[in-house]
């Protein structure tokens, strides 16, 4: 005779894998009802308020393992800063945003922040929440100027490909900012690759490419981020505002670099 134990367990195990029968079938349908959820993209639209869905502000465009060699110039640079945040962070920093200078470009992209697209025949203009900063990207088949002034923010052109995907070129930057919160520096010399790939009606793939011979061997591929459309948000003003960047220096930022570096 079999135990009693024996046919309840045989008993729960039926139960279980008659639960999972039916529940497989009912995922796959849930599933395959969000994928159809996500509306088509409308053809070259970008307009609306999206956000990147990253890890925060002490973010750079690269990972620092994945950082190409720098040339001599650039390690020089490097070498001299003393960031808040990565492998080298220190608590009294010299970040250039500490002291509300402008993040610039392409810096300002890796914030988690809102910022808004608003299309018009001959340009495309990118307002940011942060720092209450906005660009401007011509669309009307002018090409990037040899001889631009050096901004913090560059100067842009873009065009289509197909339906769906921005491509925008950038170059005229000043040499006064960092790509990313760990120190790595750039030169005026950069220049600026980014491809807006909206798949669907909420969700654009973005994709940057910086190319700055003066400071590294080969240019800096970052990997693909995804930016969510916002609906119903509205832009807030969020200016630096120094001393309030200062005391969150001292009450945060300075005792968390005590810590293990990230």
């Amino acid at each position: 005779m079999l135990p009693r134990r024996i046919p309840l367990a045989i008993g729960v195990m039926v139960l279980v894998g008659t639960a999972f029968a039916i529940l497989a079938p009912v995922r796959a349908q849930e599933k395959s009802a969000t994928r159809q959820t996500a509306a088509p993209a409308p053809k070259r639209d970008i307009s609306g308020v999206w956000l990147y869905q990253g890890g925060g502000g002490s973010e750079g465009i690269a990972p620092e393992k994945e950082m190409p060699p720098m040339t001599p110039w650039a390690k020089a640079r490097y070498d001299a800063e003393r960031p808040g945040y990565g492998s080298r962070a220190t608590p009294s920093g010299n970040d250039p945003i500490l002291q509300c200078d402008p993040a610039g470009f392409p810096r300002l992209m890796t914030f988690p922040t809102p910022f808004e697209f608003v299309q018009t025949p001959n340009r495309i203009l990118q307002f940011f929440e942060r720092e209450h900063a906005w660009r401007t990207i011509w669309t009307d088949g002018r090409a990037l100027p040899k001889d631009a002034d050096p901004t913090w923010y560059g100067y842009a052109i873009g065009h289509w490909e197909g339906d769906s995907t921005l491509v925008v070129e950038s170059a005229g930057f000043n040499d006064k900012t960092w790509l990313g919160s760990t120190g790595y520096p750039h030169s005026d010399e950069m220049r600026v690759t980014e491809r807006y790939q909206r798949v669907d009606h909420d969700t654009i793939l973005y994709n940057i490419t910086v190319d700055d011979p003066k400071a590294y061997t080969k240019p800096i591929v970052a990997p693909v981020r995804t930016m969510k459309l916002r609906p119903g948000v509205e832009l807030a003003e969020l200016p630096c505002v120094w001393s309030d960047e200062n005391s969150f220096t001292r009450r945060i930022r300075e005792p968390a670099v005590k810590g293990p570096n990230r």
